[in-house]
């Protein structure tokens, strides 16, 4: 059976010594987060999850959700008392508002003990994760009696909360949604209309729901322009806050899918259910982004903390199994066999592994912290470099994390041969988890395209412009350093080739759009090469110091050393391959006339 043991050790080393914490203790919300207190965050959380979520994970994706026949579902066996404990023990309120009941802690250190929880059950932490998503939109565009009618119960966990955008004809093209919004005489609407795919949408976890709704009100373009979004409890609620009669949605059913069985993925009927309009009409999509954005984060998390536990039982499987002998000779004479680390192609696929799934870690905790710049920075020049660096950013959060996450399960899977294909062993279940990360809140390919498309000429290049300058200074800052030369020269080269790739699109795109399109993808990963790079290059500074102070655990930060100059060597040579890819445009992509596809 697997194992998983939080890292807290490399969580405290980035928020302490590569993100430097400290330095923002005087911002608005970080005055929350003391020393001791992240400190009780990261143990204590992470005590939690792999005592109270990690043991139901197994089991929960062995049992999966059961729809009713009266439209209820109920989740496995153990989720329900786990889903109390976590609501008493007030982990889901760590970086809400206080003034909704929150801890008003700052958004980086809620992001640490999401991966925690993601990597113990990916399944169960969708439940809150879903919720923090819609929240993030009511406090931003709903009005004030919705806010104080939703938000306090939702931040307590005592209501859940979920998005609903897709429909069976209707996924990434939004515009093409059918689902209705008539006005009612007292101000409320009644949607009708199926949405599907919707996570956490039916549950017997809370007292309520609280679904956000997109919906098109009469008259309104066939277009996204024409989107409205609503709020459509599952239960009405009172004007004294309690709850009233049950509104018109149900789940038809529950999805059948690869993985994630234990998150009741639904079919939601709404046949002129009550709901009332969040911000303005046709509007919609600007509000639904709050949440998507913020779920793309998420996801990107996923990929890391799916990939994170299945590293971990790969390293074990690796210590425990014997297989063969080392190249160079027997290393353990007096045993039949040695252990799998003494396979180079073993340790490749752990080195890789842990070189990207720390560079990971590192990218999502920075990246959670422009978020509480965007809003906490002391000044409007600094709010909006990181409101520009994490615009930027999402999409290669989200796509090349998850890219990450999967080959990381599959790799892992791998180290245990067949056994890896055994359910008991637990590795399939992470593959299949994994997957789901590439799919949903906008494909991958749709992240590359939002990202070449969409953020590289946002503000006439602003976003990228500062992006290229913070690597290259930081790159030749280091290039002084030693210890640091070779891995800043690399990252140096790297952003050299993202560069002329971005001059190339920026050339050729206009002339033919789908040359953007054909690039995209390898831009994507290009990119996330790079903000990879400075992240290694950053902790590989951080671990030099700590080194030259003789305190603290030497092993721990030359290890780092040793796994930063891996992936300099072994990820920065794909730089010049993926910008051919980039610069060949769409000719050979585009050329062959569909039915070409078709077999004989």
């Amino acid at each position: 059976m697997p194992q998983y043991t939080p890292p807290v050790r490399d969580t405290r080393f980035i928020l302490e010594q590569v993100i430097g914490l400290d330095r923002y203790a005087n911002l608005p919300g970080f005055e929350n987060a003391t020393p001791d207190t992240v400190d009780a965050v990261l143990e204590q959380g992470g005590q939690f999850v792999a005592e109270v979520l990690f043991p139901i994970n197994h089991s929960g994706d062995q049992e999966g959700c059961k729809r009713h026949d009266d439209g209820s579902v109920t989740t496995p066996a153990g989720y329900k008392e786990a889903y109390n404990q976590f609501v008493e023990s007030g982990w889901g309120t760590l970086s809400f508002p206080e003034a909704f009941g929150g801890q008003g802690m700052p958004h980086v250190i809620s992001t640490a003990f999401q991966e925690f929880m993601i990597s113990s059950n990916m399944a169960f932490a969708m439940y809150p994760g879903l919720t923090h998503g819609a929240v993030a939109a009511l406090l931003v565009k709903g009005s004030p009696e919705q806010q104080e009618k939703y938000v306090p119960k939702m931040v307590a966990g005592t209501w859940g909360g979920t998005m609903n955008l897709t429909e069976p004809q209707c996924g990434t093209d939004l515009g093409l949604i059918r689902t209705r919004a008539e006005p009612n005489a007292d101000g409320s609407y009644s949607i009708t209309g199926t949405k599907i795919f919707i996570s956490s949408g039916e549950h017997d976890l809370t007292e309520n729901i609280i679904h956000l709704v997109l919906a098109k009100t009469p008259g309104a373009p066939e277009s996204s322009k024409g989107i409205s979004l609503f709020v459509v409890p599952k239960f009405l609620v009172n004007d004294d806050g309690s709850l009233g009669d049950r509104n018109a949605v149900t789940c038809g059913s529950i999805e059948h899918k690869m993985g994630i069985h234990a998150n009741s993925t639904c079919v939601m009927n709404y046949d002129g259910a009550t709901g009332w309009l969040v911000g303005e009409e046709m509007k919609g999509l600007a509000a639904m982004f709050i949440m998507m954005n913020a779920a793309r984060l998420g996801v990107g998390l996923q990929g890391l903390g799916v990939g994170e536990v299945a590293l971990q039982n790969a390293v074990q499987y690796a210590h425990d199994r014997r297989q063969g002998r080392a190249l160079t000779g027997p290393q353990e004479p007096n045993e039949k066999a040695d252990t799998l680390f003494v396979h180079p192609d073993v340790r490749r696929m752990l080195m890789e592994a842990k070189a990207q799934t720390e560079g990971m870690r590192a990218l999502c905790l920075w990246g959670a912290l422009q978020v509480d710049l965007e809003h906490a920075a002391a000044t409007e020049e600094e709010r909006q470099l990181a409101a520009d660096l994490i615009g930027l950013l999402t999409p290669v959060i989200k796509g090349v994390g998850t890219d990450i996450g999967y080959k990381v399960a599959t790799d892992s899977q791998q180290v245990y041969g067949g056994h890896g294909y055994i359910a008991e062993w637990g590795m399939e279940q992470y593959v299949r988890d994994a997957r789901i990360s590439m799919i949903y809140e906008g494909t991958n390919g749709v992240q590359a395209m939002d990202l070449v498309g969409r953020k590289l000429a946002m503000n006439g290049g602003r976003a990228v412009q500062a992006f290229f300058k913070l690597v290259a200074e930081e790159a030749a800052a280091a290039k002084g350093d030693e210890k640091l030369a070779a891995l800043a020269e690399g990252l140096e080269k790297t952003l050299g080739h993202l560069q002329g790739a971005t001059m190339w699109l920026a050339q050729n795109g206009f002339k033919n759009p789908n040359d953007v399109g054909a690039g995209a993808y390898p831009y994507m990963q290009l990119t996330g090469t790079v903000a990879l790079g400075l992240m290694w290059l950053r902790m590989a500074k951080a671990a030099a110091a700590a080194l030259a102070t003789g305190e603290g655990d030497t092993k721990f930060y030359e290890a780092k050393l040793v796994t930063a100059r891996f992936f300099a060597e072994r990820f920065f040579p794909d730089a010049s391959g993926l910008r051919r890819k980039i610069e060949a445009g769409s000719e050979t992509v585009m050329a062959l006339d569909p039915d070409l596809f078709r077999a004989a």
